[in-house]
């Protein structure tokens, strides 16, 4: 059995570390860390899964995890991955998000007092940034970086390196206010590290810096690597519709992330399944195996999505996921709620007919070639003939055969499907 940090070795999760000494201690329990979040919008998507799954797994051995809600360094916005300045958010838009935020992290980790010392705390580093005065902050913790030293760190160089964006005043006072959190989650709740994906580097070290500077005593960080796609960009957008993957279910349903998943390249999954699951890695080795042997059954990412569904929402949600998932190509499709049909069929390609001719009946034919799905009345026909045109996938025998107001979906609407893949919504309205 793997000690926590040779499992976290073995997936991948550990990219950078300031001083191994932490590793053994975190193997025996006891350690306090810290990962922050910045809520620049409502929910936290897909991108801040890592970091989250990580935590858990530092629970579990016995760690205490504290989450920091940035109710202040939201204002300003991190620059670190950002090629431009960030919009700013309204105190308002702020709030609204941390309230938010704050519900989802309560579903990942342990809060309650049945975890004793590991019981998960989550604060806002307004209550110690907000009270600040400039001139306190600049004396006391500005006194203790050089301009050069700031300019060093890959946050800040990537944007110098572009004159046409630069980078503002504001964002470049960023990693000082980190480093600050970092010194008073130390001083106030005894954290001695932190976490953060491999771009939070300079921020992280900084923070240390200060803690060092400022009480002598020492602290540590640890990085994960950044999960990107097979193409170098980073996880976390849908290639359909170039939007954010939320952990909200009302931003991203649990059937979405799970379509989400279950899509993503070959060679990939093996990394999500290491670092975002908690399956063990016999198993792991077993799935990435049929990658290479059965691509085909995508089993592996079947499973990816299973696990990150049933973590982010609940194992309910999971096999519902599944079972809407199978439903596109059975005749299960008739027992789904709206909102999981309508997840289901998002991004089927669909036609609008009046609904009163469908509520009067339109020869199955002619809907096959209104909507393109066949190419003539002809052809529609012979695929009828051959047995390869189904609606509500549901096999239509006769070509003579109507669809009529009993074949609407919640008064609105049929799916055709021709062959094993070819689907088409046709929508009443």
């Amino acid at each position: 059995m793997p000690t926590l940090t040779e499992d976290l070795r073995l997936r991948g999760v550990i990219h950078q570390v300031t001083d191994d000494a932490v590793l053994d201690r975190l193997d025996r329990g006891g350690v306090t860390a810290y990962v922050g979040f910045d809520p620049t919008a409502r929910s936290l998507h897909i991108g801040n899964l890592l970091q989250l799954v990580t935590l858990r797994r530092l629970q579990l051995a016995g760690n205490r995890p504290i989450v920091v809600a940035g109710g202040a360094t939201g204002l300003i916005g991190d620059p670190s991955g950002k090629s431009d300045e960030r919009q700013l958010l309204s105190e308002a838009q702020l709030h609204e998000n941390i309230a938010s935020v704050r519900e989802q992290l309560a579903r990942y980790l342990d809060f309650s007092d049945e975890a004793g010392d590991a019981a998960a705390v989550l604060v806002d580093n307004a209550t110690w940034l907000s009270p600040l005065t400039l001139t306190e902050f600049l004396r006391d913790v500005g006194k203790h970086f050089t301009v050069n030293q700031m300019m060093g760190k890959e946050s800040v160089r990537s944007r110098l390196e572009r004159p046409d964006v630069g980078i503002s005043y504001t964002e470049f006072s960023y990693m000082l206010l980190q480093a600050y959190d970092f010194y008073r989650l130390h001083v106030d709740l005894g954290c001695e590290l932190q976490l953060g994906a491999s771009d939070q580097w300079g921020n992280i070290t900084l923070g240390i810096e200060l803690v060092r500077k400022l009480t002598g005593d020492q602290v540590f960080g640890v990085t994960t690597p950044l999960l990107t796609k097979a193409d170098g960009t980073k996880l976390g957008k849908s290639v359909l519709t170039n939007e954010s993957v939320w952990l909200d279910r009302e931003m991203t349903s649990p059937y979405a992330l799970y379509q989400y998943l279950v899509n993503v390249e070959d060679e990939i999954v093996g990394t999500l399944l290491r670092t975002l699951t908690f399956v063990d890695l016999d198993e792991l080795a077993a799935l990435e195996a049929t990658v290479v042997t059965a691509p085909a059954s995508r089993e592996a990412q079947r499973r990816l999505a299973y696990e990150v569904v049933a973590f982010v929402h609940t194992p309910r949600d999971a096999e519902a996921a599944v079972t809407a998932s199978a439903a596109l190509f059975d005749e299960s499709i008739s027992d789904l709620d709206l909102p999981t049909l309508e997840a289901v069929v998002a991004d089927v390609p669909s036609t609008t007919v009046p609904k009163g001719r469908l509520v009067d009946g339109v020869g199955v034919i002619e809907l096959l070639s209104t909507t393109k799905v066949c190419a003539s009345n002809g052809e529609a026909r012979r695929a009828v003939s051959q047995g390869g045109v189904y609606v509500n996938n549901r096999r239509v025998d006769d070509p003579e055969a109507t669809v009529g107001a009993d074949a609407l979906l919640f008064g609105r609407y049929v799916l055709l499907r021709r062959g094993k893949r070819q689907q088409h919504l046709v929508v009443a309205e």
